[in-house]
């Protein structure tokens, strides 16, 4: 199995090292091909495609979209895409508005229970203010002491019933998946594993994704359990989806799974990259 890593982040959206460092860490991880997928945002490919290919990497462009569906936040992305198509460039810059009055929201809600400042500590960890985000500002609360991890911040002040949880509304799937098509890609649904839906929601955001176009799930990847591997394999083979493969790789300290490490996909089922390769 081709080791391919096509979900993980850079310093351009809520990762914490320039795409170039992230094309090292999956280099020496062994990775084969690679995307770097940041949320909403095309701004490091460029850069990401240089350092791969001088790394000896193939690289495909990617990007990971916001998504509301079903009143819940879900995140497609979108892989082989043309970074400089006009729509999907125009799409993101719309998704992206609105991050700065959520975020302050955010503050407003931590504030109320004692923790003053909140906005100002989560920019020291933006690279670009426009995409703050939740992760921001588990960073800052962990570094200022109000939680030991990122896992107990996002549980204790950032998930919905929580004083800084604020709903946003992203783009509608039906946008992000034509988007993505207009721009040559494939759409993947990025771990499914990690959304709160009754299996009737589940049969039903499949079911929509499908006829929309989408093409692919995530099956492996940093978010998913081992038992949630063969889930969502069998969920693969139900729909005729083409399997992922993604780390979901933020930083060296806070990511599950390291670059590179993950195990392959199911013999049977069609891994995504068969499309471009």
């Amino acid at each position: 199995m081709l080791n391919a890593d096509l979900h993980c982040h850079s310093n351009f959206s809520d990762g914490v090292l320039t795409p170039a460092e992230v094309a090292r860490y999956a280099y020496e991880g062994g990775v084969k091909l690679w995307s770097l997928t940041d949320h909403d945002e095309l701004g490091g490919q460029h850069a990401a495609h240089q350092a791969a290919t001088a790394l000896g990497m193939q690289y495909v462009h990617g990007v990971e979209i916001s998504v509301t569906w079903s009143e819940r936040t879900v995140h497609v992305v979108g892989l082989n895409v043309d970074p400089d198509c006009v729509a999907l460039v125009d799409g993101l810059a719309e998704t992206r508005r609105g991050r700065v009055v959520r975020a302050q929201a955010m503050a407003a809600g931590l504030a109320n229970v004692g923790i003053a400042d909140a906005y100002e500590g989560a920019l020291r960890y933006v690279s670009n203010p426009d995409l703050i985000s939740r992760t921001h500002f588990a960073r800052y609360l962990v570094a200022a002491g109000f939680a030991p991890s990122l896992p107990a911040v996002f549980k204790r002040y950032l998930t919905e019933g929580h004083p800084g949880f604020v709903p946003h509304c992203w783009a509608p799937l039906t946008d992000a998946v034509s988007w993505i098509k207009a721009a040559g890609g494939v759409a993947v649904i990025a771990h499914p594993g990690r959304y709160r839906y009754t299996p009737p929601e589940y049969e039903r955001l499949f079911t929509t994704f499908k006829e929309l176009g989408g093409m692919a799930i995530e099956v492996i990847t940093g978010s998913h359990t081992p038992q949630q591997y063969k889930e969502y394999a069998q969920v693969a083979r139900h729909y005729g989806f083409w399997a992922s493969r993604g780390s979901d790789f933020h930083a060296p300290k806070e990511s599950r799974t390291a670059l590179g490490s993950l195990p392959a996909l199911p013999a049977d089922l069609t891994p995504v990259w068969q499309a471009w390769l």
